[in-house]
Formats: C-alpha cells, structure tokens, sequence
C-alpha cells in the first residue's frame, strides 16, 4: 500500500465523513476525489516523480489534498513548520531542493515572498491554496499515479534543529504505514471514532496520529486550526469528538478549565511532544474518568515508537511500552545494553525507521549506528519493560561529576501548589563552568520566590540537584507542539 492509498482502503465507507472542518463535511468519496485532483493538478504543472514539493498551510482540508496529492504524483513532500521565519524557510527549500512550494494564502501574505525570491531559491513554482487553485485542481486531468514502490522515500521530516542546522529525515511509505499499523494493533478504535486535529499537521505526531491512523481506520477528523482553549473545549464536548491527541501543555488548559463529565463522548486522550507531567496524568484522569496516555516517538520513526497500554497498566511519568514490530533498548556510551534502573540512550529499531538524512551522510551515519537508531534521548527501563525519559542527551548538566537531568528537576517543580510551568537548564558560570537554572511560570494570583522553590525542592532532591539560579518569567518559549526551546533559554543565561 502506498500513503495516498488510505482513503481507499474503505469502499464500503464511501458516504461516511472522513473530514469536518468548520461544519463542512467531506466523505471518503470526496476526499479521494480531492486528492487524485490535486494530483492531477500537480502533474499539470510539471511535477515530476522524486521532485521535492514543500507545504507550508495551517491545518485545513487543503493540506491533506495537497500532502496526499502530491505523493500520489510521485514527489516527496517537505511539510514546513507554519511559525518559521522566511530565512528558515529559505535554508529548509534550497537544502530538500524544492521545486514546488504550496503555501496558505495567509501565510503568504505574512512572509511577503516575491516572485523573484522564490525563484532564488530554486523554486519553480508558488502554488497559493486559494479558491482559484481549487478550482484549477477540479479541471485537471484525471492523476495518472506515478510508479512508486512502498520503500520510496515520500516524505522529507525536518528536525526542530535544537541542537544546529534542521537536517531532513527521509522517510518512507513503509515507515509511515508501519507507524499507523503498530498504533492500530494497540487500539480498539474503528470507524465509529471523531479525532479531533488541533495539533499542526506539518509535525510529525499530528500527522501520524491525528490523520493517518484515522484515515487508516476509516475515522472521521474534525479539523481546527489551531488550539484555542474556549473553542476547544466547545469543539470537545459538542461535537462527538472520541479521540484527542495532544501535548503536555494542552491538557494542562483542560484539566484547569473543563468540568467533570464536560466531554461526553471523548474516551481516549494521547500525549506526546514533549514530556507528560505525572501530577497532569493523574489529576486529568481523576477529574474525566477516561485514559490519558503518554507515548514517546521522534520525526526519525515516523514518529510514534512507545505508548502507555490503552488497556491495562498505565505507569504515570512512563513513556510506556515499544509498539509491536520495534525494539528498544537502552544503551551505554559503548552501545552496551545497560541494566533495568540504569540510565542511558534510547535507540531504536524497526521498520518505521527512517532511511537517512538527505545528503548528511556522516550525520546519518552517527545517528543509525550499529543498526539502531540512537535518539539522543537519556531513558531508563524498569523491570517490568517500561521505559522512562529521564532527559534529552544534550540537557543533562554535570556538576562535579554528579549528572543533574533537568526533568527530574522540573517534574519536583511542577508539584509546587503555585508553580504553573517551568524549565530547568544548564547555563555557564565563571568558576564551575556550568551551573543549574530555573525559570519559573507562577500560577495566577500565586507568589513564591527563589528561596522558597529551594526550600521545597530539598525535600525531594539531592542539594547537587537544586538550581542555584531562579528566573520567573511570564511564559516559557514552545515549538507549536509545546515543547520548551531550551536552547533559547540557554542563550539568555
């Protein structure tokens, strides 16, 4: 099967709706209709097999038609991240070699890109998702599909680019189809299920679980924009929605402003992006009476690689088990298997896997070594095979040759009645070179200050753990999936 086949794979649901955006429904029919049209469009204007289209749209059926259509004419698609700068773009198209780029008319207008920048960047063509394009997409010729084997590359994911330049993993119709199977088998979820899509569909977690898996089992995707707490929460709770995939930050807002017994058709809740808060876990669950479940993946692997079981026991701060089909392991600096309890990097093995980066070769080979993919993630796995982030490789701080894993530290914070967020980083000082570093989101109407968060954290931590340095702030800088760009506070110091 390739990846614009999905909507396919459900003849008998021709009439069921596959996507709800703003009231308007579109059937199985319909969208199958859409995307072989903007397939057509596409080999209209000249796109080739193994041709590189970059999308950069806010969620809307537009994207899908565009995404699936594009791969069904044979080229790869390069999803942008919506918040980045014309300068990001611009190193993002001329690295993946894109031809085409297909943009919302809104996000146009913000970037104010001129036909002669476009054309410096090696692109051939705009292609604004506007009316007259979706017009233009109806009366083109019906999409000859290219030739296109499962094992081809489709998809090139950028990486957040944390830690330097963003590098484009390639990924294949097999490693997404592999994703989507693995969460399948996991699940009891079927056609009778409303995702809703509020997580932006050019990252990796939405587009794996909030489009795919749904298309896969023939779901129905309510589709927003964006996350707005009061509109979500109406979206939620009056629209039949059973299904939410969301990050850490996201059921925060819920737990704080919904009501006991507000969601009546939700069942399952799916975190991801970044690291779940076990006090968060267990107050949502306590508060809605239906599983929220943490799971741990990585653009590389397509990305989900580990959830909570749906069914059965559920380990708050635990990113759960492997999906079915993929190892994991956590390693030493000698990639040696360590010890249940012991600490060291998570690598992975599957068929999700990515093939490489796009034309790093020595980045692709440090990163798939010895067959496995390392994640630069530091983990842990208790006896009972469940794993735990304790940190990202690159975030530990060492003092004194003692380890300090800035989760562990904001985990203790976020237990203090007044703290409403925080992050923990390393930052440099003049005589240990490195020291620890706190900023801190108070809660409405809540004070504390350094003295006190200290105070607190020595109940639970050893003193090498405590930060010495505290800065409250009004709000921490987030990726759109919520994970805390620590490389920009550690910039500021």
């Amino acid at each position: 099967m390739l990846l614009y086949q999905l909507p396919q794979r459900h003849r008998d649901l021709a009439d069921h709706p596959a996507l709800s955006y703003h009231g308007k429904k579109v059937t199985y029919s319909e969208l199958n209709q859409h995307i072989n049209a903007y397939a057509g469009l596409f080999q209209q204007l000249g796109v080739k097999p193994g041709e590189r289209v970059a999308i950069c749209s806010s969620n809307c059926p537009e994207f899908i038609y565009s995404y699936l259509g594009a791969i069904q004419a044979g080229a790869i698609v390069v999803p942008l991240n919506l918040m980045l700068t014309q300068e990001e773009i611009a190193f993002i198209v001329k690295d993946a070699g894109c031809s085409t780029l297909v943009i919302h008319p809104a996000i146009l207008e913000r970037l104010q890109l001129a036909p002669e920048q476009a054309a410096a960047l090696g692109l051939r063509q705009v292609v604004v998702l506007d009316a007259v394009t979706a017009k233009r997409a109806q009366a083109a010729s019906p999409a000859a599909p290219a030739a296109t084997a499962a094992a081809d590359t489709c998809v090139f994911l950028y990486t957040s680019g944390t830690t330097g330049r963003p590098k484009g993993a390639m990924l294949s119709h097999n490693n997404f189809l592999a994703d989507v199977e693995a969460m399948d088998a996991v699940s009891d979820l079927g056609s009778g299920d409303n995702f809703l899509c509020v997580l932006p569909m050019f990252h990796s977690f939405a587009w794996a679980t909030s489009v795919l898996l749904p298309l896969y089992l023939g779901s129905t995707i309510t589709i927003k924009e964006t996350f707005q707490p009061k509109d979500t929460l109406k979206t939620l709770a009056e629209d039949d929605i059973t299904v939410f995939c969301g990050v850490p930050a996201m059921y925060a807002v819920l737990w704080r402003l919904a009501e006991a017994g507000q969601f009546k058709a939700l069942r399952l809740a799916i975190s991801g992006g970044a690291p779940l808060a076990a006090e968060i876990q267990r107050g949502f669950e306590a508060k809605f009476a239906f599983p929220l479940v943490e799971g741990y993946g990585l653009s590389e692997a397509a990305p989900v690689v580990c959830l909570n079981p749906l069914d059965g026991v559920r380990k708050p701060g635990s990113i759960g088990l492997p999906l079915p089909g993929m190892e994991v392991k956590v390693v030493d600096a000698n990639d040696r298997e360590v010890l249940p309890g012991e600490v060291g990097e998570l690598v992975v093995r599957g068929p999700n896997v990515m093939s490489g980066y796009y034309n790093q070769p020595q980045e692709t080979a440090a990163t798939l070594r010895n067959g496995w993919l390392h994640t630069g993630d530091l983990a842990r796995r208790d006896a009972d095979g469940y794993f735990y982030i304790v940190d990202r490789k690159k975030d530990m701080v060492i003092l004194g040759g003692f380890n300090v894993y800035p989760r562990e530290v904001e985990e203790v914070l976020l237990t203090h009645p007044a703290v409403l967020d925080a992050a923990v980083v390393g930052v440099g000082d003049p005589l240990k070179g490195e020291t620890v570093k706190a900023y801190i989101v108070l809660k409405e109407g809540e004070t504390a200050d350094r003295r006190r968060l200290q105070e607190f954290l020595k109940e639970h931590l050893a003193l090498y753990k405590i930060p010495r340095l505290f800065e409250f702030v009004a709000d921490l800088p987030k990726s759109p999936t919520g994970k805390v760009l620590k490389k920009l506070l550690k910039d500021r110091g």
